[in-house]
Order: C-alpha cells, then structure tokens, then sequence
C-alpha cells in the first residue's frame, strides 16, 4: 500500500537539511583549539587526551552504516531525529565533564551525530523532485566543509574570550534547535519495498572491523607500526571484515548488501570517495601548521589560533559557492564528469602550493582551489551511488560512501604524520617538521587528487540513466517516520 505522498516545501526542506549537516561536520573540530589544554584540562597525558579526538571518529564510523541501514527499514526523519539525541547528551556531558573518561564518553556520542548527513541526503531523494535534487544534494554536500572551515574560527574565538565549557553548551543548544526543524520541516520519508529485519550480527562485526582498523591506523604512530599491538588490530581487522563479508553474503537481509554495492559503479565511487577523502585532509592538517610555525623558521608564517582558522574559513566558503556549478554540470552532463573536475580542481590546488606556500594570502588561494574541488566530488559522489541502486537501499549505501571517506581522511592522517615526523628537525628542544615535509606531503596529495581522477573515468557512463529519484518498480510501504 503507497504512503500518503508527503507535503514537502522544498525551500526549507534543504535549508534544514544543510544547516544540519554544518552543526554534525562542526561537531568534529569543535575540540581542535582545545587540543593542546586537554591534558590540563582533564588531568591526563597528552596521549590519553588524544582518545577525546579517536572517540569522536571511531563512533561515527560504527554509527553511520547502523544508522543508515535503520534510516531504510524505518525512514530517514525518525532516524534523524533520533540521531539527534546523542547529539544533545554528549554535548552536555562534555560540557560538565572534569575528567577524560566522561569527556571520551561524550565525544563518542557526539560522534553519532556524522550519520545525520548521508541520511539526510538520502531523504532528498524521496522528498524533492528530480529537477531540484542535483542542486540540493550539492548543498548538503558542501554543507560538510563548511561546518568544519567555520568551526576552526568558531570555537577558537570561544575559547580564547570563555569558558571552554561554552563550546559544548552552545552544541547542545545546536543540537536541540536541529531536532525542532527537523521536526517541523522535513515530512515523513518513505519506506520502500517490503520492510525487513535489521542485521545485529552484521552491524557488531562491521563495528569490531571498523574499530580494529581505524585504531591501527590513527593510532599506529603513537603505538609504533611495528608493535604487536599494531600488527594484531590490522590481523583482526582481515579476519573480522572477511568473517562479516561472508556473513552479509549469507543472509537474506544484510546490514550492507555487497552486491549491490560491488557494482562496478558504486564500487569505483566509493573507491574513488576514499581517495578524495585523503586528498582532503592533506591540506587540512599540513597548512594549519604552515600558518601557525613561528616565521623564525623562514617557512612558518606565525598566526595565531584563532588567525589560522579565519584563513582557512574561505576555503569553506568556497565549497557552497561552487555547489550551482556543480549541480548545473552534474544534470548537463552527468555526475562522473563533475566527479573527475572535481578531483583535477584538486590536484591543481596542491600543485599550485608549490608556488604560493611562502604566505598567508598564497596558501588561502590554495585551500580555495582545493576547496572548489572537494566541493564539487562531494557533490556529486552520492548522485553517483544514489543512481545505482534501488531506493530501498539509498541511505545504506550513501552510508558506506560516508564511511569510505571517513577511512581516507583517516589514512590520509596516518600518512601524513609519518611524512612530517620523518622529515623533521630540533629546534630549541622541539620537533617541527621540515619545509620539505610540507612540500612532500602537498605532493602527495597532488598525486592522490591524481588517483582519484584516474579512478573516475573508470567509473561505467550508463548510457539512459535513470532519474536519480527513481528506482526500480518496488511497492512502498506504509511509514510514519
């Protein structure tokens, strides 16, 4: 039996949608200007305090394929709203918290919230019609670098002029004002095809692998690559993630159904997602620290905190303002070309830091045109998945394509420290990386950007697509979330 066709206003449903991906993405650099107080802060060392950070991405990678599969069987806005509620709980306990153990604690609930992204733009795709959905997904996309651009100034300015503690109460608040308009103007969604069972063999072994592979990687420098401890978790990440594949396989309603996203289309899109996400988070961690190195260095440009993240906001910035042109070429001639653009754009801005890495205003045009780029792939990598696969099973598999992207900024930090903790020096008892490990590191990211384009053009052109809210004949069924 059809659901009652929901009444949609379209203009606030994506003003809605992409504010609350701005709130979840600025959840994740909410602590940054934090990082260096914490063990102060908490009472604990700084390679404990470093768990307030893993916390946040090592839920959110468990969260997002849960969430997503749940969003399927039982429609995206309950399982909006119901993200909702870690939200606001973890905020608060951080901002009452006074030892690491609460503060991991709410971070980890905080981390919940990154699933409220592919779950919204799945839900564009049941609410809007085909005409507006290249452009609001485009939005909601570049919603993601705007919340993490903004946040740096943010929550620097904050802690420099309050109480840190205003930081997690003000998320709080965030949080609860999202919960009302999403309440208020995003309708029920749909539930397509017959409503089945949720998997919670498959959701506990995808949550022991992921866990078991995100610990190797972001924490492999700290432990050492080559310590048993190391070694182990990428031992049980192989064992764990094969055992959960064949499980998934095996039964009739599978948490990530593999063969649908082993189609060669999704599959090269999330292959491509996990490079772009790399791609991104080299310039991420290598120009905070250009700007912020004392000048004394002869490469280091000596801002402040709360300097640093004003530069890198326009980068941010830039993300919505290339969503038109990205949505426009998405619908004239199909997302993969915006995907390849987007990944060129890329390497273009790292390869023009090789030129302008010597000032402030150089690197802000290199993180605009990097920027410009992330936009645009962000944009269009769930238009690509979104058009190969049934809608019963959109917010699954934008889920895993946010994962992907979680597992390449990821690598992409893993990298990146070995690069700059190998090519570095002393300097007056500290250890600051070189201007060559900047430079190689921005190169790397020029021939990731590179990859991924490659990756791109491998992707299969479908030669009458169908529209990217249409799927396969499938009979809906009743939903009231």
């Amino acid at each position: 039996m059809d659901s009652p066709t929901p009444v949609v206003r379209p203009g606030g449903l994506v003003a809605v949608l992409a504010f609350t991906g701005i709130v979840a993405a600025l959840m994740q650099t909410l602590v940054v200007p934090l990082i260096g107080d914490l063990p102060r802060l908490l009472g604990t060392t700084a390679s404990n305090a470093s768990w307030v950070i893993t916390a946040t991405l090592l839920a959110g990678a468990v969260a997002t394929p849960v969430t997503g599969r749940l969003g399927d069987l039982y429609g995206k806005r309950r399982m909006m709203l119901i993200c909702t509620v870690p939200l606001v709980l973890g905020s608060v306990v951080c901002a009452l918290a006074t030892t690491l153990a609460p503060m991991v604690i709410g971070r980890g609930l905080q981390g919940v919230g990154v699933g409220l992204i592919p779950l919204g733009i799945s839900a564009l795709r049941d609410l809007l019609p085909p005409e507006r959905l290249h452009s609001s997904i485009a939005l909601m996309s570049s919603s993601m670098g705007i919340g993490g651009a903004l946040g740096l100034p943010l929550a620097a300015t904050v802690a420099e002029n309050a109480s840190w503690r205003v930081l997690f109460w003000g998320a709080a608040g965030l949080s609860a004002v999202i919960a009302v308009l999403l309440w208020y103007f995003v309708p029920a969604t749909p539930v397509h095809g017959t409503r089945g069972r949720f998997d919670p063999v498959g959701a506990v072994g995808l949550g022991v692998g992921l866990v078991c592979l995100l610990l190797a990687v972001s924490k492999g420098a700290d432990w050492s690559w080559t310590s048993g401890t190391t070694l182990g978790l990428f031992a049980a990440t192989i064992i764990v993630l094969t055992a959960w594949g064949r499980w998934e396989l095996r039964t009739p309603q599978p948490l990530v159904d593999l063969r649908v996203i082993a189609g060669r289309q999704v599959l090269l899109t999330n292959a491509a997602s996990v490079v772009v996400g790399f791609a991104m988070y080299a310039q991420s961690l290598i120009v905070p620290q250009l700007l912020q190195l004392p000048a004394s260095t002869g490469y280091g440009l000596g801002q402040s905190m709360l300097a640093m993240g004003l530069w890198m906001a326009p980068s941010g910035l830039m993300m919505m303002a290339v969503s038109p042109f990205g949505a426009k070429l998405s619908s004239t001639r199909g997302p993969k070309v915006t995907l390849l653009v987007g990944s060129l754009v890329i390497a273009l801005g790292y390869g023009s830091s090789m030129f302008l890495m010597g000032s402030t205003w150089g690197l802000v045009v290199v993180t605009c045109i990097c920027g410009a780029g992330v936009g645009l792939a962000y944009g269009a990598m769930p238009a690509l998945v979104m058009s190969a696969v049934p809608q019963s099973a959109t917010a699954s598999a934008n889920s895993v394509n946010s994962l992907m992207r979680s597992v390449g900024t990821s690598v992409s930090a893993a990298v990146v420290g070995v690069v700059l903790a190998q090519m570095s020096v002393q300097v007056a008892g500290h250890t600051l990386p070189t201007e060559g490990g900047f430079r190689t590191g921005l190169l790397i990211g020029c021939g990731v950007a590179l990859v991924a384009a490659a990756i791109t053009v491998a992707i299969p052109t479908r030669r009458a697509p169908t529209p990217p809210n249409t799927a396969p004949t499938e009979p809906l069924a009743s939903s009231k979330a």
